[in-house]
């Protein structure tokens, strides 16, 4: 993997994230999304100093949407590492036990569902809130308590976290899906993704409909004195919560595999839909001793289930044009059920993809789905040609269009900056979350104003009135007002926002937070030299960056009138102290957040990296340091706690 690969695999990363937690509107599979994270991840281990602040691997959980009140845990709510074979099992259990030799395993299912955590007090259940980030989430009470399975009285008296999943029956499933297709509703993906979006609901009515399902899988905050995670969980149980299908106590590696074999081998019969087996240590004062790195608990993991794999026929091959132009390959296949859900397409990725596979038109495919609808074609079984299978022909023009299509190898490009699929995807990312974030301005809207004419481009936005909306189909006028609302509020914007905005191919949000920093609105009459010269910006970036501004700078220049963003603010150079200039990696649990201290050592001119090197010149840490102040001391780096950064600052 190249540098300027990272970092588009890092915006791809970061979108399905947003798709999978935000929008409960998965885009790719477990598959495809871990397969590209390990990728990542390996990359940042051999190159650290490329590491990306906004890389999914330095974070836990995603962002919380908007529509909810938002409520903090009373301890953090912890994701676990992924193994997925008995290498990877072998692995952990050596690290576990050099930490402590002494100990036994708890194994249960990983429900496939959606996170919850439940505050008791004083034998009430007070807050029901989403895991969020994990140290903050969603307020859904009311949801929580339509939930039949979750008690609203117990026994303990104490202040209590319970944490579980939320998850649907497959048979509820299957039900719900018949109620939207009778209504003309949009159907769920997928039991996890139903589960997800029926907890947070606004109407509390429409959760308490869906037969949710509440099973318990650890505490958070409390005063419990059981010794042995298996005991704390049956006193939970006992307490009125719902138990799993299957769970064991063990002493190794052997037993773990043996129960991870029944847990796949009857994955089928269970009631809801698992992705894989947690192991915890079940030494409760052992956990508490081996603690947390920066991101996972030490005493636990998830081992994942192989993905599903299914045989199915390529039907044809479909052509999707996204808003750079790229025309994208999807196969339609046999409408294959897999593990519940019917599958009826699978990406093929490029069109190298389907030279190098030889993919053709009727040929039997063995697909791959871990947890989504559009599962992956992993081999053509060419055994089964009968001789009639059709090769496919690379497209000349687009299918949208018609135009000419520029051959990149690899890709296939539209030119054409008016093709109307083009037009619809650029306005939907520039209205998207990590751009303008104009609310109401989904894909729906935009066909139907693209469509009418209303809109022929992005600057058409800022044109709409009242009177014109409410000439549409379906455009009431509370509806009107408010998207209108949400336009005008997207003016003034931060300037990186505008330059992302624009879609521009290989500049993603840091790109754009970078030509922001160093250039304002003067980007566009910036050289190659200049843009190259910028941290993390490469020749391909810049060379699509001037490509873009040579076609576009009208259009960048209208924008630009309309939404007048603000330029960011110029930062006074800091004076002479310990940490100007230098190099300084954070890490462990501090007094205060820290991004609040990477902000003050920023305003002291030091870089402030996410990995430990050789070029580090200070590792800052806190409690529960982790793996990289172990990597700090074997490189030499000078290791100083919280209190004394404090105190050099003061001096």
């Amino acid at each position: 993997m190249k540098k300027d690969t990272y970092i588009e695999a890092i915006k791809q990363l970061n979108l399905y994230s947003h798709h999978y937690y935000v929008l409960d509107d998965p885009i790719t599979t477990d598959e495809v999304y871990d397969k590209l994270y390990h990728e990542v991840l390996e990359y940042e281990q051999n190159n650290p100093n490329d590491l990306l602040k906004n890389s999914p691997t330095q974070r836990v959980g995603d962002s919380i949407s908007d529509g909810f009140i938002k409520a903090p845990h009373l301890s953090r709510m912890w994701s676990l590492e992924d193994i997925f074979d008995s290498d990877g099992l072998e692995k952990w259990l050596k690290k576990t036990k050099k930490l402590d030799s002494n100990i036994s395993f708890y194994c249960e299912p990983k429900f496939d569902g959606a996170s919850l955590n439940l505050v008791y007090e004083n034998g009430e259940l007070v807050r029901g809130i989403t895991r969020g980030d994990g140290t903050i989430g969603e307020l859904i009470t009311q949801n929580v308590k339509t939930i039949r399975s979750i008690p609203l009285t117990i026994e303990h008296k104490e202040i209590i976290e319970i944490r579980g999943e939320v998850v649907i029956f497959k048979d509820d499933f299957e039900a719900i899906n018949v109620q939207r297709a009778k209504n003309g509703e949009a159907l769920f993906a997928n039991p996890r993704n139903a589960s997800a979006g029926s907890l947070r609901q606004l109407d509390s009515s429409v959760t308490a409909s869906r037969n949710l399902m509440f099973l318990p899988y650890g505490v958070g905050k409390n005063e419990l004195e059981h010794t042995l995670l298996s005991e704390k969980m049956e006193y939970i149980y006992s307490l009125g919560f719902r138990k799993p299908p299957s769970r064991a106590k063990c002493k190794g590696f052997d037993e773990i595999e043996k129960i991870y074999a029944e847990m796949i081998k009857n994955r089928e019969t269970y009631p809801m839909m698992l992705d894989g087996m947690v192991i915890k240590v079940n030494e409760i004062s052992s956990q508490m001793e081996m603690g947390y790195t920066v991101k996972v608990p030490r005493f636990s993991v998830a081992y994942k289930f192989p993905a599903v794999e299914k045989i199915t026929t390529i039907k044809k091959i479909l052509l999707q044009v996204g808003r750079s132009g790229a025309v994208t390959p999807v196969a339609v296949v046999e409408p294959t059920d897999i593990d519940g859900v019917v599958v009826e397409r699978a990406t093929l990725h490029n069109f190298d993809e389907i030279d190098r596979k030889d993919i053709r038109i009727d040929d039997k495919v063995i697909i791959l789905r871990s947890g989504d609808v559009i599962p992956k074609i992993i081999k053509v079984l060419t055994h089964e040609r009968k001789g009639d299978e059709e090769v496919y022909k690379r497209p000349t023009e687009c299918p949208e269009c018609g135009s000419e299509l520029l051959n990149e190898g690899v890709l296939l490009k539209c030119q054409n900056l008016n093709c109307k699929a083009r037009i619809v995807n650029s306005i939907i990312y520039f209205a998207s979350k990590p751009c303008l974030n104009i609310d109401g301005l989904g894909e729906k809207i935009v066909v139907a104003l693209y469509e009418s004419g209303t809109i022929k481009s992005v600057i058409d936005l800022f044109g709409l009135s009242l009177e014109k909306l409410l000439e549409l189909d379906g455009f009431k006028e509370k509806k009107s007002q408010n998207l209108l609302n949400a336009i005008e509020k997207a003016k003034g914007c931060d300037y990186w926002r505008f330059i992302n905005s624009m879609g521009i191919e290989h500049i993603g949000e840091v790109a754009s937070k970078t030509l922001s920093d160093n250039f304002g609105s003067s980007f566009i009459d910036a050289s190659k030299e200049q843009i190259i010269a910028c941290d993390g910006i490469g020749e391909e970036m810049a060379e699509s960056l001037l490509e873009f501004i040579r076609v576009n700078r009208e259009t960048i220049l209208k924008l630009q009138e309309s939404l007048l963003p603000k330029e960011p603010e110029v930062k006074e150079e800091a004076k002479e102290n310990p940490f100007k200039s230098k190099t300084i990696v954070l890490t462990g649990t501090m007094s205060e957040s820290r991004g609040a201290i990477k902000e003050i050592l920023e305003s002291l001119g030091a870089k402030v990296s996410g990995s430990v090197s050789k070029k580090t010149d200070f590792l800052v840490y806190g409690e529960d340091a982790g793996s990289k102040y172990d990597k700090a001391i074997s490189l030499d780096v000078k290791c100083l706690t919280e209190n004394e950064m404090r105190g050099m600052i003061d001096e």
